[in-house]
């Protein structure tokens, strides 16, 4: 396996990756809150994730990828308080709590599969997960790291020595409530809730009984209950985005490593914002959002937003347009017509391989890894190596070449008479003839050329 460098979010440094195990890199994402279609800013960070995985599994690594689904307990407010996201959607759909989670949860995996994300290994409910949530929180209780107040249990971060290490937060610039909204029952303004009680007044939809009475769970505790349970109490790799390193992982890593005394996560790695005009992030809270879905009712092939997001490097923003979409696409139809001219991949070029491999392993560098696809396409080397060496990238890139490659070198129904109608017509100098054949064949979507060795076509459309 070739050396591959990561930047830790907690170190604040690129490092070399090593794996708690060689035979298995574990590995969790932050999933969606499925109140809501995802926008593509929420999609870019799946895609980052996608592309750390597929560069792990082309070192050779095996990767257990767990991804949660918030389904309860993520309010309207970070502070812990507000409304359940979810309830709030049902309640504005005029349906239950438990039809919106699947709808969005099902829109979200589409979503998923027309950007060619690998789906992880395991994918989990927090809904599915209540009694591990509860008895994590019943293990910080007896550790002395939980208190009581009207609204639920909260975790005491005064208590957690370290709570600042992720975010290198200034505890002393949050007293007067910078960070959180005040809640005067709080201990400290960075306590977070572990567990909410369910208002008298109302009837949640999604409620359960516990120890401290009826409620649900905060937000952060099902990540740390969830991954603990199928990736250990100390695992390889944590993505999110950039917004969760105040407050979510930092809580994360706060009620994980107080239950436990052990290291949580060993690399942190976080992408940055999509972002719009002057530097404003895209937010469904905003209103400002666009979907996949828009894309491609605006007649954009999904992967050309993949490759969009290819072009910047994960841990810088990336500014949406309809023009740099525009022109991704137009860069990914160019390359779709190179890699249609190339015949069966046959043995690669092991220098351009060697030099993708090592801008893909330097912290995921994806815009230089792409200079290399183009620098290998413009090159001299035989077609067939070329298609081979592409064919390795696309493990990384996932750009469907290969299915391209193939589907631009079979002829359309009808296609090879005309060829070689076309070429009698030429024999015999009915140019008349030939030029409207030629149009024919252009018609259906293929360009041909006339070599001294025959003709040569290849798809345009």
């Amino acid at each position: 396996m070739s050396e591959m460098y990561l930047y830790n979010t907690l170190t604040r440094k690129r490092e070399a990756f090593k794996p708690l195990d060689l035979s298995l890199v574990r590995m969790y994402t932050c999933g969606p809150t499925v109140y809501n279609d995802a926008h593509v800013g929420n999609l870019r960070s799946y895609l980052f994730a996608d592309l750390l995985r597929r560069t792990l599994e082309y070192n050779g690594y095996k990767v257990k990828q767990v991804m949660n689904v918030t389904d309860v307990g993520h309010l309207t407010s970070d502070a812990n308080t507000g409304e359940d996201k979810v309830e709030v959607r049902a309640r504005k759909e005029g349906k239950s709590a438990w039809e919106i989670a699947a709808h969005y949860t099902e829109r979200f995996q589409q979503d998923l599969e027309r950007l060619n994300v690998l789906f992880p290994t395991i994918m989990v409910k927090a809904t599915d997960h209540i009694t591990e949530q509860i008895d994590l929180i019943k293990v910080l209780e007896k550790k002395g790291y939980t208190y009581q107040t009207d609204d639920g249990i909260y975790f005491d971060t005064s208590k957690f020595q370290s709570y600042v290490k992720l975010a290198k937060l200034d505890l002393k610039g949050l007293m007067a409530g910078a960070r959180v909204e005040y809640n005067p029952q709080k201990r400290n303004p960075t306590d977070f809730a572990l567990w909410k009680f369910s208002p008298e007044e109302v009837k949640k939809q999604m409620e359960w009984e516990s120890p401290w009475g009826k409620g649900f769970p905060g937000w952060h505790i099902e990540c740390s209950a969830m991954s603990m349970k199928y990736l250990g109490e100390t695992f390889d790799i944590h993505t999110g985005g950039v917004d969760h390193i105040p407050v979510h992982h930092t809580n994360e890593i706060a009620q994980s490593e107080a239950a436990t005394g052990k290291k949580f996560v060993n690399y942190w790695l976080h992408g940055e914002f999509l972002i719009l005009g002057e530097d404003q992030k895209m937010a469904k809270s905003a209103g400002n959002f666009i979907t996949l879905q828009t894309l491609v009712e605006k007649g954009f092939n999904p992967l050309a937003y993949r490759y969009l997001c290819l072009t910047a490097h994960y841990r810088s923003k990336l500014q949406f347009s309809w023009e740099s979409l525009q022109a991704a696409q137009n860069a990914l139809n160019n390359l779709y017509a190179a890699i249609g001219m190339f015949g069966e991949p046959k043995t690669g070029c092991a220098e351009y391989e060697e030099r993708f491999l090592k801008a893909i392993n330097d912290d995921l560098d994806a815009p230089k890894a792409l200079a290399v696809v183009w620098e290998l396409i413009k090159s001299d080397l035989p077609p067939s190596a070329k298609a081979a060496s592409l064919s390795k990238f696309d493990q990384v890139l996932a750009l469907n070449l290969q299915e391209e490659r193939r589907k631009r070198q079979r002829l359309p129904q009808g296609a090879e008479e005309l060829i070689k109608e076309r070429e009698e017509a030429r024999k015999i100098k009915d140019w008349a003839k030939s030029d409207a054949l030629r149009e024919k064949l252009h018609q259906l979507g293929l360009e041909v050329e006339d070599t001294p060795a025959g003709p040569k076509w290849k798809v345009i459309k």
